[in-house]
């Protein structure tokens, strides 16, 4: 039987765990079976640097912490070798991560997920993985919000352009003004002639 501080110990870690799921957007569970040291390595760089916490623990702390963190239908799934990548602020980060090393590592399996507290199925955490990273989401919502700020400017230019076009204008019109003066002078002469041959 485990010693009371054997078993405060694990109580806190399995608080600490339950926190870092409560505290997070989105979380994905793999089976990391026949990871190397190097991969695994590697694979916590890329996942640090995009804000992931990723976390090698044993399936029963898990499922406490899951429990605690009030997160129900991931029993399932918490079997073979475990571990979690929850992301604080990036819905996509964790899955896009993990689903790419899985595509490379054929031992190297996604199990399960969540967005928000709610579990999600395999397919969804394969859809959420695909989705665009949130930089690039912000760049594209920024592209579509700079679009009408670049017409509008366009659109102001074309307007000064044809603006600076008609500061020339006026000459050219002032030629057509003075022919329409000469025009009415020699009409009344014709008019009386025609008048009485009627």
């Amino acid at each position: 039987m485990p010693s009371q501080a054997v078993l405060e110990a694990k109580k806190q870690q399995v608080a600490a765990i339950a926190d870092t799921i409560k505290n997070s957007c989105a979380g994905v569970i793999v089976d990391y079976t026949g990871t190397t040291v190097a991969d695994d390595t590697a694979l916590r760089k890329e996942l640090r640097e995009a804000g992931v916490v990723y976390q090698v623990i044993k399936n029963t702390l898990l499922k406490l912490a899951f429990e605690n963190a009030g997160i129900a239908g991931l029993d399932d799934v918490l079997n073979g070798t475990t571990a979690i990548a929850t992301s604080a602020e990036d819905y996509t980060a964790a899955a896009r991560i993990l689903d790419k090393f899985a595509s490379t590592h054929k031992n190297f399996n996604l199990k399960g997920g969540y967005l928000d507290g709610e579990v999600i199925s395999l397919e969804k955490v394969d859809a959420l993985a695909k989705l665009p990273s949130r930089e690039m989401l912000l760049t594209q919502v920024a592209c579509v919000f700079q679009a009408p700020m670049a017409s509008f400017a366009r659109a102001i230019k074309a307007v000064q352009e044809k603006k600076e076009e008609g500061g020339d204008a006026p000459a050219a019109a002032e030629a057509p003004a003075e022919a329409p003066v000469e025009a009415p002078a020699e009409a009344p002469a014709e008019a009386p002639a025609e008048t009485p041959a009627e």
